[in-house]
């Protein structure tokens, strides 16, 4: 079953944009993200607390190990009950060190995991919170990566980098501290090879970042080009664009690979070349070493305990090196997910508190005026009083503004001026849900999710009974197709399940019929049926729709030769309205457009 992510009624307008807005800097996103962890403040703290006092032991052992060489190798012989002594105390530093370790890291998991979902949370709350427009000129793929690529992308990076960074950073202090309290001679040798590293370290980040940036762009871009691919597959091969949309993707997929493969080379290159620097001390303080050994300035104990903090010096400058490379995904990927987090949002409207009960249906468009953008307007002056109960037909050539009345109707967009009333009340003081909860919507772009039939066709309703929803599928003549599946309403409904565009259509005007709103809205409702089911429709929505106010946008104007009030649009402007008969009469331009559909048909008017 080929179902669209995005399916509602609104109209794309202007260029997408794969990646979203240009990129910031490196510390704006480690900043965002550092903000939006004070939540988990107090377990942050504790695996801190557990990091410092594992760090401090990896520092005090090699003490105990100098010790333990002095006690192997006394000038009286082996001390056997001194090296026992150093041996269970060392042991148990081990152990200790062990637990700390797991404990951080078990809890690190947890707020990772927290930290994720609480990111996964936020995002799905703002899809509802964001205009529609904003979809408008964003790739949905893109949206999806940020959920999932770049929100794994920081859970991960986070979850093995954050920890290291800290204890890296303690260890590295504290071995300092103690490299200079064994010999401050070998320990000026020793960290001269510092200042090269911060260096080297900080060149390769500035040269890897872009490329890390350009990764997280070109990944949303990718997944955009897939999910908009696969989604309309049907129309890629019916004009044989297979090779075009192959050939676009070919692209993308290498400058993501090109990027990629950057960013890793750059960040990759910091633990060889640390540790070659890191190979130019060792040597150096051999050298010294050696020299203060034969001058008696140093002892075999001394040596062995500052052989071994050297080794310990240089694990947390790679560590710092690798967790830096790290931080630089975590930012590219932070970046874009706080870019979407704080896009602008709907306004709020906790405020309102009036509700439209007991309705007429009197709708009225009071001099709308509406653009999707400041360049081009689309509804001019649109005016329109639409009497309780009728039934109103919208119709023009294609981009006269249509849908966009309905859209406005609805509040999927805001009027730049004017106003639209709802039983002599304006739409804008009410909330968007109260004013979406009166209409009841057949859409050209049928959506259906993954579920039951039954659950298709109640959708959000409450308490709707098995006769209600069998009632709703016999005048919407689908009740018998559905009988003939297996399951009946119980069919799950997948991409394993084969129906046709216009039992889809017919599967959403039961919904519609289900959810029994005091007005209905039908946008080219009857468009993906033939013209026996058309007819059927027909006769069941007029029944439907008795009483109630109902709008119909549709091309096929023989559909809507019933309709109380015809509207018919040019460039946003209502340049005719009237019966069927009436407009007919006018030889103007709904004349031409009903002559256009039929007389050139060959059929009769």
């Amino acid at each position: 079953m080929n179902r669209r992510k995005n399916a509602g009624p609104m109209i794309q307008m202007g260029p997408r944009r794969a990646g979203g807005q240009k990129a910031k800097n490196f510390k704006k996103g480690i900043a965002d993200l550092f903000n939006y962890l004070k939540k988990h403040l107090l377990a942050i703290i504790i695996t801190i607390i557990f990091t410092i006092g594992a760090t401090i032991i990896a520092i005090a052992a090699p003490v105990k190990l100098g010790e333990l060489s002095g006690a192997i190798v006394a000038p009286d012989g082996v001390i056997i009950d001194e090296v026992v002594r150093i041996g269970i105390i060392l042991g148990s530093m081990y152990i200790l060190a062990f637990i700390l370790n797991y404990a951080q890291a078990f809890i690190m998991a947890g707020v990772n995991q927290k930290i994720t979902q609480r990111f996964r949370s936020d995002i799905s709350k703002k899809i509802n919170r964001v205009p529609l427009k904003y979809f408008d000129t964003n790739s949905t793929g893109d949206t999806l990566s940020r959920v999932t690529n770049d929100v794994d992308t920081i859970g991960q990076s986070l979850n093995q980098s954050f920890t290291a960074l800290i204890g890296s950073a303690i260890m590295l202090v504290g071995i300092l501290i103690m490299m200079f309290w064994t010999s401050w001679q070998l320990a000026f040798t020793a960290i001269l090879t510092v200042p090269l590293s911060i260096i080297i370290m900080t060149l390769v980040m500035k040269l890897s970042q872009k490329h890390f940036v350009a990764q997280q762009k070109e990944l949303g871009a990718l997944n955009g080009h897939i999910e908009e691919t696969y989604s309309g597959l049907h129309i890629v091969k019916a004009f044989n664009s297979e090779v075009k949309s192959q050939k676009h993707f070919d692209t993308i997929n290498r400058k993501l690979f090109n990027s990629n493969r950057k960013a890793s080379f750059y960040s990759g290159l910091m633990m060889p070349i640390m540790n070659f620097v890191a190979n130019l001390g060792f040597v150096a303080i051999c050298v010294v070493g050696g020299i203060l050994l034969i001058n008696g300035q140093a002892t075999i104990p001394v040596m062995v305990t500052f052989f071994v903090y050297v080794r310990l010096f240089q694990n947390p400058l790679g560590q710092i090196a690798q967790a830096m490379g790290m931080l630089q995904q975590t930012a590219a990927a932070s970046e874009r997910v706080f870019e979407f987090l704080n896009e602008t949002e709907q306004e709020s409207e906790i405020q309102k508190d009036k509700l439209l009960e007991n309705i007429k249906g009197k709708v009225e468009f009071r001099n709308v005026r509406f653009g999707y953008n400041e360049e081009k307007t689309i509804i001019h002056d649109f005016s329109a009083i639409i009497e309780p109960g009728s039934k109103i037909a919208i119709v023009g050539p294609t981009g006269a503004g249509k849908t966009t009345i309905i859209n406005l109707l609805m509040r999927f967009y805001e009027i730049d001026s004017g106003e639209i009333l709802i039983d002599d009340i304006p739409i804008s003081e009410l909330k968007r849900e109260n004013v979406r909860a009166l209409f009841g919507m057949v859409l050209q772009d049928t959506w259906l999710f993954e579920g039951t039939i039954k659950e298709n066709i109640i959708y959000a309703k409450e308490n709707v009974s098995d006769e209600e929803v069998y009632k709703a599928c016999e005048a919407a003549n689908i009740d018998h197709f559905i009988k003939t599946l297996p399951n009946g309403y119980n069919l799950v409904l997948s991409d394993d399940v084969v129906i046709s565009s216009g039992q889809k259509q017919l599967l959403t005007i039961a919904r519609a019929m289900v959810q029994d709103s005091p007005m209905l809205i039908l946008d080219e409702a009857t468009s993906n049926v033939d013209t026996r089911t058309e007819q059927l429709i027909q006769d069941a929505m007029d029944k439907v729709a008795k009483g109630k106010t109902s709008f119909v946008i549709a091309h096929r104007l023989s559909t809507i030769k019933n309709a109380d009030l015809i509207l018919v649009l040019k460039d946003g402007d209502i340049i005719e309205s009237g019966k069927h008969e009436e407009l007919l009469g006018q030889a103007g331009f709904y004349h031409q457009l009903y002559h256009s559909q039929f007389v050139l048909n060959g059929e009769e008017s």
